[in-house]
């Protein structure tokens, strides 16, 4: 089934809201939180944590609920517990309400951000699914671009509080842009699927098992390093030596970064199959952070780290949802990728902490040194599994 172009810009901006109101959330107001309630960063960014947590314990429900009833019943409650979440933090006074707003969070995250949509769109797409995955995250690689602003300025003006409620009715309007969206499922076309040379790459099971395996190591290894910059981007930037407004808007352009990377690969993307794609994006990540060890004598090198890395993560966030559909049958994408990603939420659910104790015990220089370490395995993985397993064109 071809997808329609309604479903994919009503997907985008729906990504755009969910992304910035929830994952984005924290970094826009972490520090804002724990200077207003006199919490400890560890309490503060312990709830992004949580969510995080949480999200990799749904994961394989979530991807069952999918691939079973399709993505719109699915997102559409991803945003209610999106809204349900921001509202109880802006009226939390305690650590047990806080949390229990980060478990809502986590639950809606899990059922609206990407991992949702990629595997709403393998579902009515089938094999045809690529371009749309990689269409949607136009507007959604714009979040940080635009909520960290906007959040910096309603806080300013009303106080987190009020932003977080703001925050609160954006999410809500995602709901009409999900209900858009259809349970269509992709039709079992094996003849055409035959004639077009549209077959998974991993076909035994030792190769599923080796493409799995490094497909779930590079996953969770990038979304650690997202979900440390997520959370202390702005803080990073700050603590080497920029203001804090500066830091605000250049850490903006992580999002600018993405959505150029992503335009690329769109215009040009067909040319390049997922897996070189991949290593492309993952090749980016070290470089970038080893020039972000200059932001405090330049800002240019500031510019340079903020652009690129958001280049390399929009492109590897990209291929989270194509390299599986070019390895793996497209069948039961939703259930086999939701535990493939599942160790990456879990493992991402102590980035925070982790950043925020290296930031405490070693400054900002060392957070960035333990993302050149983590960077450069990421690229380790993602050249293996390039090498192991070549496009059938290029064999």
């Amino acid at each position: 089934m071809v997808i329609a172009r309604k479903t994919v810009l009503c997907l985008g901006f729906a990504q755009l809201v969910s992304w910035g109101t929830s994952y984005y959330l924290i970094g826009g107001f972490g520090k804002l939180i724990a200077a207003d309630l006199h919490w400890t960063n560890e309490i503060v960014y312990g709830g992004f944590s949580a969510a995080l947590l949480v999200m990799g314990l749904i994961s394989p429900l979530a991807g069952r609920l999918i691939d079973h009833h399709g993505g719109q019943r699915v997102m559409i409650a991803g945003s209610m517990f999106n809204a349900i979440g921001c509202w109880v933090i802006a009226i939390s006074r305690d650590a047990p309400a806080y949390y229990a707003a980060w478990i809502c969070l986590g639950v809606g995250m899990r059922l609206s951000l990407y991992d949702a949509a990629f595997a709403t769109l393998a579902r009515i797409g089938g094999p045809e699914a690529r371009r749309p995955m990689s269409q949607i995250t136009l507007l959604g690689g714009l979040a940080s671009t635009v909520f960290w602003p906007l959040g910096h300025l309603l806080a300013n003006l009303f106080g987190w509080r009020s932003a977080l409620l703001a925050y609160a009715g954006l999410a809500l309007l995602t709901i009409p842009l999900f209900m858009t969206v259809p349970n269509d499922r992709y039709g079992e076309l094996p003849l055409r699927e035959k004639d077009n040379g549209v077959r998974p790459i991993a076909l035994s099971r030792q190769e599923v098992i080796l493409a799995g395996s490094l497909f779930a190591l590079i996953a969770t290894l990038t979304n650690f390093l997202n979900a440390g910059m997520s959370a202390h981007m702005v803080d990073i930037l700050t603590g080497l030596g920029l203001a804090a407004s500066a830091a605000v808007w250049i850490s903006a352009l992580r999002g600018i970064g993405q959505v150029s990377s992503r335009v690329c690969e769109i215009l040009f993307g067909r040319k390049v199959d997922s897996l070189t794609l991949n290593l492309l994006g993952c090749a980016v990540l070290p470089l970038c952070f080893l020039v972000g060890l200059f932001s405090g004598q330049t800002e240019i090198a500031a510019l340079v780290f903020a652009f690129f890395y958001g280049t390399g993560n929009g492109v590897v966030t990209i291929t989270r949802g194509t390299v599986p559909l070019a390895l793996f049958e497209h069948q039961r994408y939703g259930a086999f990728v939701g535990r493939l990603i599942a160790p990456s939420f879990v493992m991402s659910a102590a980035s925070p902490v982790i950043y925020a104790f290296i930031i405490g015990r070693f400054g900002e220089t060392g957070a960035l040194d333990l993302s050149i370490c983590v960077g450069s395995v990421t690229l380790a993985a993602a050249v293996l599994l390039k090498t192991r397993f070549m496009q059938p064109s290029e064999c």
